[in-house]
């Protein structure tokens, strides 16, 4: 299972690599669920320091663009010269709303813990990832949400979790508002949707690795926000 690889990358479960929950985690997760063919073309949208894009070229034998516009090609460059993973990885620095690629050119497009923060409705989705898609091809997505919608006191410590930006308040959903977010069209059907079985691992992580962001969320964790909120798992195919 891919989950039993984890060990061999528990290196990176530190603050110098970890961006939030542990993505390599919510990844594992996501390719049980979604195995990838071996030499497949995938983009890795928001993929943050490599290690994403590291564990998909070495674990499900595809060849990456590790596509991110928080970290520079250039570092993520250094990164994979190091692996020595060059031949399998592309580092790519670009904007979601802005991508480099051909339409059609990718078997895949994963994204772990970043889709929320540029898909906001159907015609985002629809503009920003889907056309990049083969026929066929699929979306495998991981996003931070909700188990059941916020209230009352909770809503209020949520707000001050994220510094009250409402952007960030809204971006999350439960399963059920993506699924009406997302919808379903001519072009696209919704073919997984689920809660990870990994979320407390994946924070737990996060937070053992230090991280300053970690310590802050593990406090309001408990505040009771871990009652509140999933990782959500979207698997979404572009009709042949």
């Amino acid at each position: 299972m891919m989950k039993d690889r984890l060990i061999d990358y528990r290196q990176f479960f530190t603050k110098e690599y970890l961006m939030g929950p542990n993505s390599l985690r919510l990844l594992a997760e996501m390719l049980e669920k979604c195995p990838l063919k071996k030499g497949s073309r995938v983009m890795d949208l928001g993929c943050g320091m490599g290690i994403t894009s590291l564990f998909l070229a070495k674990e499900a034998g595809v060849i990456v663009f590790a596509t991110d516009l928080w970290i520079s090609a250039t570092d993520n460059a250094r990164r994979i010269r190091e692996w020595k993973m060059e031949d399998q990885i592309v580092p790519i620095h670009a904007d979601a709303h802005d991508l480099p690629y051909a339409e059609e050119y990718f078997d895949a497009v994963v994204s772990i813990d970043a889709f929320h923060y540029f898909v906001t409705s159907k015609e985002d989705f629809e503009k920003m990832v889907l056309p990049y898609l083969k026929k066929g091809g699929a979306a495998v997505i991981a996003i931070p949400g909700l188990k059941k919608e916020l209230d009352g006191e909770a809503a209020k410590t949520f707000m001050e979790w994220v510094g009250g930006d409402q952007k960030d308040y809204d971006s999350f959903k439960t399963r059920k508002a993506w699924l009406e977010l997302i919808g379903e069209s001519e072009e696209y059907e919704i073919v997984q949707s689920f809660e990870l079985g990994c979320f407390f691992e994946a924070w737990e992580d996060w937070f053992a690795s230090g991280h300053e962001y970690g310590i802050k969320d593990k406090e309001f964790f408990a505040r009771g926000m871990d009652e509140y909120l999933a990782f959500i798992g979207l698997v979404i195919q572009r009709k042949q």
